[in-house]
């Protein structure tokens, strides 16, 4: 008895710690990183798409690239295509790529940029430079999951869904009223010689119901904020490490005379590590 009283007070003094290191420690963080009451106020192209959103996300950071080179990064985005540049292991089958792919640069409204073999978001609004906006909602995640089972049903080969990837395909077509825009904003600074990438998501989803709503609510928010944070410190390090590589390139240039070889993106110097010193946001 003894034993069984010591054992269930040790969990609950572990349940109790749990609860204040988030409440004191992770929940702060996941509120303040990248968030910019200036960013938060601006409308942003896209915003119209869900206008009766239930979740609101603005986050944005400071990369040391002009938008010019920050945007091929964007446009190339995808499952299959160049990552997310995001945690792999979760929304991808192989890794997102360190270089520009030049095959992957056309990009034009109504074009899908899959997130899955049989789900992918649509491309609502391409501003070049400046915008790009993606969107999902129920009906479109639906058409394309019942496209793919006739696919396979009449006999084509149909790419599995990866383990990793099957709890989010499975959820979202079962989330009525479900839609989602998903923008990425590019603010020059500094007179264009950086820039400030924003990112807003805009959901609707039905409220969760029962005594564990609001441990989903925020399981869904801090999910949402660690693939975030992980994707815009990628897409920074990626494009100031490819400017990094067209400088020693240029500088070759200039001190030799002899034509520079063209940056290799494979050997551009490798981003930095997610766990190092970054800067704020």
């Amino acid at each position: 008895m003894r034993a069984r009283s010591l054992f269930f007070l040790g969990a609950a003094a572990a349940a109790a710690g749990g609860v204040a290191a988030y409440a004191f420690a992770i929940r702060p963080w996941w509120r303040s990183w990248g968030v910019d009451p200036a960013d938060a106020e601006l409308a942003f192209a896209g915003d119209d798409l869900v206008p009766d959103a239930t979740v609101i996300e603005t986050r944005g950071v400071e990369i040391g690239a002009p938008p010019d080179a920050v945007w091929p990064w964007l446009v190339q985005m995808g499952y299959k295509r160049a990552g997310w540049y995001s945690y792999d292991v979760v929304d991808m089958k192989g890794a997102s790529v360190d270089r520009i792919v030049p095959e992957l640069q056309e990009l034009a409204v109504g074009d899908l940029v899959p997130n899955s073999p049989d789900t992918a978001f649509a491309v609502r609004v391409l501003d070049s430079g400046r915008a790009l906006v993606l969107y999902a909602d129920e009906k479109l995640v639906e058409e394309q999951v019942a496209a793919a089972r006739e696919r396979k049903a009449a006999g084509e080969a149909v790419e599995e869904t990866p383990v990793n990837l099957r709890a989010a395909g499975k959820a979202m077509p079962a989330m009525p009223g479900f839609a989602a825009s998903w923008a990425f904003i590019l603010r020059p600074l500094d007179d264009g010689q950086r820039t400030r990438l924003v990112e807003r998501f805009r959901v609707r989803m039905p409220a969760p119901e029962g005594p564990a709503s609001g441990v989903m609510a925020n399981a869904f928010g801090l999910g949402l904020f660690a693939m975030t944070r992980k994707q815009m410190l990628g897409i920074r390090d990626r494009a100031e490490a490819a400017l990094i590589a067209a400088g020693i390139s240029a500088e070759f240039a200039q001190r030799t005379g002899a034509a520079a070889p063209d940056p290799d993106p494979d050997q551009a110097p490798e981003p930095a590590a997610d766990a190092s010193p970054e800067p704020a946001p």
